[in-house]
């Protein structure tokens, strides 16, 4: 698979590079999703767009019956304008591939291009998921409502994904089973006083240093709320008053993430911030108005697939190429939707420069992100074996569907 994959980068690297100069954001990407069905002509697959949304389900049915696995790449891209230099950057000030959805694509078409040429001895089938929205639009969300996990006509029995990562060492498979990556969530409090005369803050309620106040107790809450061995993260990271320095103002506005490991130490920590920002408020006779928007979450490996996936690798591409991800990533990912329906894995596929060290990289929706090419290979090799060697007959028995937590 590993020489197949070869033959066939030339044709992804350079679906990679025609992405990254047109990167589109949201749900709604008509020229990536024309890219995307472009690439696929003529491989005989189903497909499918989306509705509500430019998503590219296709499906490739094997010659004889069996289980189904979806495969999935995100298609978005992100505000930001490219400062990489690169010959292909991107040519739309102020969007860009920071953070690899363009080599996911193109590994993926290029995993569809090798197993469509091995239908005739694919017992089962493998439903691409071409997913846009995945930057906090929750794209994975819509796909699932309009039928992608029972595309092939019966419902998926597993899901894999990658996700490139530069600051991770060229061509190295990590996952972990559990937790990969994390739930994130956002929150808002607007905390009301009573404005006035800067000169006389005796006479009004002054708001700022409430929320001054509020943030320094979310920032030890956390750490006398949850064990030392639980894991969250609570981030104030805006603060908006006033509009002039000789006025109190009637209020202050603070905003920020919190990202965590269990849902358990979510539901908590989302009690404890309208707990805190209340009482804080409450002391100095001033009220809070605390809302917590739910984003993703946690992106959790099936630890059954996430062994299977390891041993398909190491055989795939050696032992040299696979590797335990030592502890779970504070992102986010809307994979995890998926993962909440079937068993499966997340996956990180290291893609550092060769020019650079993967700690000194620039990474994920950094500006000036890059990956080596090279990985594109290692990419398309890796989601086909996996593929292959779960259709035959070497998946993890039996396949379980877990119960949805969203």
């Amino acid at each position: 698979m590993l020489d197949e994959a070869r033959r066939l980068a030339p044709e992804a690297v350079a679906l990679r590079r025609a992405l990254h100069r047109g990167p589109e954001r949201g749900l709604e990407l008509p020229a990536t999703q024309r890219l995307i069905l472009d690439a696929l002509d003529g491989l005989g697959l189903e497909i499918r767009t989306g509705r509500a949304l430019s998503s590219v389900t296709a499906t490739l049915t094997g010659a004889a019956d069996g289980p189904t696995i979806l495969l999935r790449a995100d298609m978005d891209a992100l505000p930001l304008t490219e400062d990489t230099g690169l010959p292909f950057a991107s040519g739309d000030p102020g969007l860009m591939h920071a953070c690899g959805h363009d080599a996911h694509m193109a590994m993926l078409v290029g995993a569809a291009r090798l197993l469509a040429g091995r239908r005739a001895t694919l017992p089962g089938r493998v439903v691409f998921m071409f997913q846009p929205g995945e930057e906090s639009h929750h794209g994975a969300r819509h796909m699932i409502e309009e039928g992608v996990l029972e595309a092939s006509g019966s419902r998926a029995d597993a899901a894999f994904a990658l996700h490139v990562h530069p600051n991770m060492p060229a061509g190295v498979l990590r996952l972990r089973p559990g937790p990969q990556m994390a739930a994130s969530d956002r929150f808002r409090v607007l905390v009301r006083g009573r404005g006035g005369h800067a000169s006389a803050p005796h006479t009004a309620c002054d708001p700022v240093p409430v929320a001054c106040e509020i943030v320094l107790a979310l920032q030890s809450m956390v750490t006398r709320t949850l064990a030392a061995d639980d894991t969250a993260v609570l981030s104030v990271t805006r603060l908006d008053a006033g509009t002039a320095t000789g006025i109190i103002p009637d209020t202050a506005e603070l905003g920020g993430t919190l990202r965590t490991l269990s849902e358990p130490t979510r539901q908590r920590l989302h009690e404890a911030i309208a707990r805190v920002a209340h009482g804080v408020a409450a002391a100095h006779g001033a009220t809070a108005e605390p809302t917590i928007e739910s984003g993703y979450p946690v992106t959790l490996n099936d630890a059954e697939f996430t062994g299977f996936v390891r041993r398909t690798v190491t055989e795939a591409l050696g032992s040299e190429a696979v590797d335990v991800l030592p502890t779970a990533q504070l992102t986010a990912e809307d994979f995890s939707y998926v993962l909440q329906e079937v068993p499966g894995a997340l996956a990180f596929l290291g893609a550092c420069p060769p020019d650079l060290d993967p700690h000194e990289a620039p990474s994920l929706h950094s500006s000036r992100m890059r990956i080596d090419e090279d990985v594109i290979t290692t990419g398309i090799a890796c989601e086909a074996a996996v593929a292959w060697a779960f259709l035959n007959d070497r998946h993890p028995a039996p396949a379980r569907h877990p119960t949805p937590t969203r």
